[in-house]
């Protein structure tokens, strides 16, 4: 998002502007998250009333150890996240902990304030990511020869923890037999 927002002419100016070949649509993700039916009853409508009942308040926001992000948004939403996805909510994370203005933030404010802080950062820190991501799989794609040091290095690892079951992490296991 941010790259294309430097392809706009600044605001105000009244000059219409077409970005022609200058934004390409690289990669598309269609995903069916649900498919069902909502049954509308014939008849009379009841009448809407505040939440005045008791048991209405929302249910408070729980501490969840990152660890398990993937886990409760599994849970909640239906989604199908792995493990590994949870590699892409660390880089968020330890991306976060380098920036000053967040450390600075997280300093001089309660938690209260520090959420709402970061409420306001988020997207960025994502959308930072995400372009970290893409610069490395570019990388990965377009070098031969970095593509092979990544090759050796993560082949080497992946091998060493694949045959040592001492070294495998809870959802992998080795092979029954």
């Amino acid at each position: 998002m941010r790259k294309l927002s430097l392809k706009f002419p600044p605001p105000g100016d009244g000059k219409m502007f077409a970005l022609g070949d200058d934004v390409a649509l690289k990669y598309f993700r269609l995903q069916q998250v649900n498919e069902g039916a909502i049954d509308l009853s014939q008849g009379e409508a009841e009448p809407l009333k505040g939440p005045t009942d008791v048991g209405t308040a929302g249910e408070k926001d729980v501490d969840v150890a990152l660890s398990t992000l993937v886990e409760k948004l599994n849970e909640r939403f239906g989604t199908d996240f792995t493990e590994a996805d949870q590699l892409f909510f660390d880089q968020v994370r330890a991306t976060a902990e380098t920036n000053e203005k967040i450390i600075e933030a997280a300093h001089a404010n309660s938690f209260e304030n520090f959420s709402s802080y970061l409420r306001k950062v988020l997207d960025d820190l994502f959308i930072e990511r995400m372009e970290g991501n893409e610069a490395v799989f570019s990388r990965v794609m377009g070098d031969v020869s970095f593509r092979e040091a990544v090759l050796q290095n993560l082949g080497a690892d992946l091998y060493e923890r694949i045959r040592n079951p001492a070294n495998l992490g809870p959802s992998a296991q080795p092979p029954p037999g």
